[in-house]
């Protein structure tokens, strides 16, 4: 039976009640982060002098500070000859604390992620399961098993399912397909732009891939052109949502209505460039804070855009759902020789809390940049505002823009706070 089939769960957990799942979630926030304080110098020096029983619900933990990945790359640098995780891991090798890391990873930028010893440790399982991969299945797998974990990620979750796994890692595509043909495998696992290469491959040389019938994507977007090309071909292709440092955020169903969030992790919406959670419906950058003991990354901003979704999945599930990835909110943009970030954008607003969106629009040639804070006010229009916010640009940025006020609902709902719309012809 697939897992399109409704009420078919890879566990119990994936159909609790939604209240009794918060209830649990933040019942442990208290514990991990009293952990992270004990075991990590990290968040020993962060949450210096925090009560961590005190922070039990969620607008306690939206008072503590989001780590970002820059903050993250900057301390493993820093402390690089003496601890290669920054003092944000509790496990690591002979010298450097613990012996019970088992691998290892670098991903761009030179940042360090540690995997733990525990079974399917980046739970990948349950999206593997909500794609259809199933007990005794073959999984070829062609993400990347060189320096970063997105192999290991998958292959730890296919064998936790009872699968088989083929490492075929990424490029050598004459190899991978005659793997594909000698072996049939069912499943694939990969990004969606190599299985297009694969089976557009197969296309023109005759090459035997039908057994390939269903897939879990990831690393890149999965427009619904695509995905419907794929099952064109045969293939019911599914995506995740992952990261090297949190392993499995969230995952697609066969109701294909957003992603649900995975379990064992919190996730908020904020505002891009602060730390303040945003509403159902809104977009934002995507926060986790995570449960695994041996990594307990707390508030760490992913830097993608997403917005949780209202209600439940129509399969049964019944965890939060969000739309899936957005784009990046780590926006900047450089303007007359001064770099203008969203978090600046963000101090704006936060002078005049009655505004609704805003976006800071950059227009103009290269040298002749023209600002625009494009706002939404349900006050109607008001010069005293405009000059007022105006000098508050000029203030944190050091810039002169112009201000322009809008009826609410006027700016998209797309988590974009700078647009840079200049002519670079």
């Amino acid at each position: 039976m697939r897992a399109s089939a409704a009420g078919e769960f890879f566990d119990a957990l994936e159909r609790c009640d939604p209240i009794e799942r918060e209830r649990g979630l933040m019942a442990a926030l208290p514990a991990q982060i009293a952990h992270a304080q004990a075991h990590t110098a990290a968040y020993a020096e962060l949450f210096a002098g925090l009560d961590a029983a005190a922070i039990n619900s969620r607008a306690a933990l939206a008072g503590l500070p989001i780590t970002r990945k820059t903050e993250l790359m900057a301390r493993q640098q820093r402390l690089r000859a003496t601890d290669a995780f920054g003092g944000y891991s509790t496990i690591a090798w002979a010298g450097r604390g613990n012996k019970t890391a088992r691998r290892v990873f670098q991903s761009p930028g030179g940042i360090y992620e540690p995997e733990g010893q525990g079974a399917d440790y980046w739970r990948a399982a349950r999206a593997l399961f909500a794609a259809g991969v199933r007990v005794g299945d073959l999984l070829h797998n062609s993400f990347s098993y060189h320096l970063t974990p997105a192999g290991s990620m998958m292959e730890g979750g296919a064998h936790a399912l009872g699968c088989t796994v083929f490492p075929g890692g990424v490029g050598n595509t004459d190899l991978q397909l005659q793997a594909i043909a000698d072996l049939r495998p069912q499943a694939y696992a990969g990004t969606p732009s190599f299985l297009k290469i694969l089976l557009d491959k197969a296309a023109e040389t005759g090459v035997d891939v039908t057994s390939l019938n269903k897939a879990l994507v990831s690393g890149e977007a999965l427009p619904a052109s695509l995905r419907d090309w794929f099952l064109a071909r045969g293939v019911d292709a599914y995506q995740c949502y992952a990261t090297a440092d949190l392993g499995l955020i969230a995952y697609e169903t066969a109701a294909r209505q957003g992603l649900v969030l995975a379990e064992g992790v919190i996730v908020e919406i904020v505002r891009p460039g602060t730390s303040d959670p945003l509403p159902e419906g809104e977009v934002g950058e995507l926060v986790v804070t995570s449960l695994n003991p041996d990594y307990p990354l707390i508030r760490f901003g992913t830097g993608d855009l997403s917005a949780l979704l209202p209600g439940h999945c129509p399969t049964g599930r019944s965890n939060t759902r969000i739309k899936g990835w957005m784009g990046r909110a780590d926006q900047s943009a450089k303007v007359r020789g001064m770099f203008v970030h969203g978090a600046q954008v963000a101090e704006i607003m936060r002078r005049f809390p009655a505004l609704g969106r805003a976006r800071l629009v950059i227009e103009g040639e290269m040298a002749q940049d023209r600002l625009t804070l494009r706002i939404e006010t349900a006050a109607g229009a008001n010069e005293g505002l405009n000059e007022r916010i105006a000098e508050v640009i000029r203030e944190v940025t050091k810039l002169r823009a112009e201000v322009v006020q809008l009826p609410p609902g006027s700016l998209p709902n797309d988590g974009l706070v700078i647009e840079d719309a200049r002519s670079y012809k």
